[in-house]
């Protein structure tokens, strides 16, 4: 299988080093809460439409709501009724510019982690998780959203959480999950045995691995495995640091644009059903560009 859905790239990492807006706690959403904040997301997303309509593919359009949760909304002073607020108003910005691109588009709405995203804080307690993510599924889906993708997870439990709060609102779902520069997830666990404990309990649609270079990613894909078709989608670093590294580091490293694309193209024979590609830290439209370049040549 070919990919055939374009996504975008590293948002927080463009808007930081790119743009110049400064982002606390690493959190997009609140630009939502400005017209010129709006603009900055505009401009952002607006590149990676022009690379779908170029190669004549679909585009996930996906919220900047990875850091729109109780946890680190009360951070940046959103209570429950401004995080429900700013998630749906997401989704209806999301649904706008949509209407402006010459492309199929999917609105997802963006769920990151309760916790870090790069650590592994232990066990998480589904039900717990559940009660905690479910006000944000919720808020996304009346906003228009027609799946929700929760990206860089670290634990099962929070996986299946939100997968649950998802299939309770009746909406599609995928989970996303890290990896560190062996494969694995930031506990430690083998992303097989994660697919496979998910999928035990509450199974999404998909499944996808992002925040992680492609070799890394290459690292824990078992040969021949029948998990691997689960995964959907690729959401690449540009760098080779490990999570930690990347965390004490200040400058931004956007590695090997040309080689960063290749080894993405290279995932096609270990990811019989890879569809989605794009990127994430320190990657902008450039990165994808090549990436699809290589994937759709001529």
């Amino acid at each position: 299988m070919q990919p055939t859905v374009v996504t975008d790239a590293g948002m927080e990492t463009d808007l930081i080093f790119h743009r110049g807006i400064d982002l606390p706690e690493f959190a997009a959403f609140p630009l939502l809460d400005s017209a010129p904040g709006r603009q900055a997301l505009r401009d952002y997303y607006a590149a990676f439409a022009e690379i779908a309509a170029r190669h004549q593919l679909a585009l996930s359009l996906e919220s900047p709501t990875w850091r729109a949760n109780p946890d680190w909304g009360a951070r940046l002073g959103y209570d429950a009724p401004a995080l429900a607020r700013v998630n749906a108003d997401a989704m209806s910005f999301l649904s706008a510019l949509a209407d402006e691109y010459a492309v199929p588009v999917t609105l997802v709405g963006m769920i990151g982690p309760r916790g870090d995203g790069y650590v592994s804080d232990g066990p998480v307690d589904p039900i717990a998780a559940h009660r905690y993510h479910a006000p944000q599924v919720a808020a996304l889906v009346n906003g228009g959203a027609q799946q929700v993708t929760a990206y860089t997870l670290t634990e099962v439990g929070e996986a299946v959480g939100i997968t649950r709060a998802a299939r309770e609102v009746g909406v599609p779902v995928a989970v996303g999950f890290t990896v560190e520069t062996d494969g694995r997830l930031p506990s430690g666990m083998t992303l097989g045995d994660a697919i496979a404990r998910v999928d035990e309990d509450a199974p999404p649609d998909s499944y996808l691995v992002n925040c992680a270079h492609p070799r890394h990613i290459a690292a824990g894909l078992s040969a021949e495995a029948s998990w691997l078709g689960r995964i959907e989608g690729v959401r690449v670093n540009a760098s080779q640091l490990s999570h930690a590294e990347l965390d004490e580091s200040e400058a931004l490293d956007e590695g090997d644009i040309g080689s960063l694309a290749r080894e993405v193209v290279g995932l096609i024979d270990l990811l019989p059903n890879l569809r989605l590609v794009g990127g994430c830290c320190g990657t902008d439209a450039r990165h994808v560009a090549t990436m699809w370049e290589m994937l759709q040549p001529g």
